[in-house]
């Protein structure tokens, strides 16, 4: 295979879907299919050859579009899609420093930059369902751009979780059966544990523990899906009963900005929520801690070095994932 060539093996018979709006979109085939070619992504840079796809979306272009603050997310597809070879260019920060601040509609904001012949539109909005009103707008004109939802209100971060399930995946070399996974933190609030225990319910004998005080557990959407698929889970509210039988610690950091100001500060003072060195030595020698970060005090730095601590890694394949992503909607 020539340098920057796409593997077709990997996508022939795949369904070609025009945007990634929740994960519920992806089922286990395209899972594994998108994963092989994240693992070749991933080879390909870790040895170096950062240049293998760089001509593979030579000419296609991408704008993040960003009405909330992001690093990871929005720089690691700026620069998956500099790595094939894509033009990039966006902002961080559209709901202060673009026309949203005069009043303008995010259909009509997605109206204009169609106008600029982008081939994808990385949209991350503070409004649950935007990612999906931009898909209907560009759908209602037969715009050929397609969306790629990162991160909506206390809605869903499809790639978030797809990098998630792929750390997963590659650590438990490549099985993910009868994995008990813990979730932790603001699971209310926050969107990424929303599109993972969406991605994991396609996996029948992983079962899950929810951790979170009452007023934090779990949307009951999201329970009553698992019910519905037969998907086992229970609801807990102290983490160390739980942490000895974990398979993956996924914490999330509180919402501050979405909270109630007395409920953030009861939570934070009686500090249940934080992961340190004891409740590290609870846990099975090969468990797996993720988070999605940033991290504002919910895991200590005095775990970071135990090989069980994998968020910067998770991080990093994020860069891989979305790589393979665009190379699956464009290539």
């Amino acid at each position: 295979m020539c340098p920057g060539q796409l593997d077709h093996e990997l996508w022939r018979g795949m369904e070609k879907q025009k945007h990634i709006i929740e994960t519920q979109q992806f089922d286990l085939p395209r899972i594994e299919r998108l994963f092989e070619q994240t693992r070749r992504v991933q080879r390909s840079l870790e040895t170096g050859n950062r240049h293998e796809f760089g001509y593979s979306l030579k000419g296609r272009s991408m704008i993040s579009l960003f009405y909330e603050p992001s690093t990871r997310t929005r720089i690691s597809f700026e620069r998956a899609a500099q790595l094939c070879g894509m033009n990039v260019c966006g902002t961080e920060n559209a709901g202060e420093f673009s026309s949203a601040a005069k009043g303008e509609t995010l259909e009509d904001s997605i109206r204009t930059l169609t106008g600029y012949y982008p081939d994808v539109i990385v949209l991350r909005h503070k409004e649950t369902g935007a990612a999906q009103r931009a898909a209907d707008t560009i759908d209602r004109y037969q715009l050929p751009v397609h969306v790629i939802n990162g991160g909506d209100g206390t809605g869903q971060h499809p790639t978030q979780a797809l990098l998630d399930l792929y750390t997963i995946w590659e650590s438990r070399k490549e099985r993910i059966e009868n994995v008990h996974v813990v979730m932790g933190g603001d699971l209310a609030h926050g969107r990424t544990v929303h599109s993972l225990a969406y991605v994991l319910a396609k996996y029948s004998t992983v079962h899950f523990t929810f951790v979170a005080p009452t007023e934090l557990q779990m949307k009951k959407e999201i329970t009553d899906y698992l019910t519905r698929h037969g998907i086992r889970y229970t609801l807990e509210t102290d983490p160390k009963t739980v942490l000895r039988d974990a398979d993956v610690v996924y914490w999330t950091r509180l919402q501050k900005e979405r909270l109630d100001p007395k409920l953030r500060e009861d939570i934070e003072r009686h500090g249940m929520y934080q992961i340190g060195q004891s409740e590290v030595d609870m846990m099975k020698p090969d468990a797996l801690i993720l988070h999605p970060l940033p991290r504002v005090g919910e895991i200590s730095t005095e775990i970071d070095d135990d090989p069980r601590a994998q968020y910067f890694k998770q991080a990093q394949n994020g860069l891989y994932v979305r790589m393979a992503l665009l190379l699956e909607l464009l290539g």
